[in-house]
C-alpha cells in the first residue's frame, strides 16, 4: 500500500491524481495529514479524486478516517490518516 504525505501547502489537484494514479495501479491507499492546514488540503484532494474516478466510469471509492501518531524531529505528533480504496 502506498502512503502519500500531505502538507498545508500540497496542491490539491497534484496529491487527487497522485491518489487516482496509487488507486488504479494497487486499489488502495493510505494519505497522512498533520495539522489543520494539511487536513484541508487532503480532504479537497480526497474529494477531486473521487470526482476524476466517477468520471472514468469507475465505482465509488471508500474513505475510512482515523488517528494516527507519527514521531517527528524526536517529537511525537498526532495526525489524521485516511484509508482510501475503490
Amino acid at each position: 500500500m502506498e502512503t502519500l504525505k500531505v502538507a498545508a501547502s500540497s496542491n490539491p489537484n497534484a496529491v487527487a491524481g497522485a491518489i487516482a494514479g496509487a488507486l488504479e495501479s494497487a486499489g488502495i491507499v493510505e494519505v497522512h495529514a498533520i495539522g489543520a492546514g494539511a487536513v484541508n488540503q487532503a480532504v479537497k484532494a480526497i474529494a477531486v479524486a473521487r470526482r476524476l474516478i466517477e468520471r472514468e466510469g469507475e465505482p465509488e471509492i471508500k474513505v475510512v478516517p482515523g488517528f494516527i501518531d507519527l514521531e517527528i524531529g524526536g517529537e511525537v505528533k498526532t495526525g489524521m490518516r485516511f484509508i482510501i480504496q475503490r
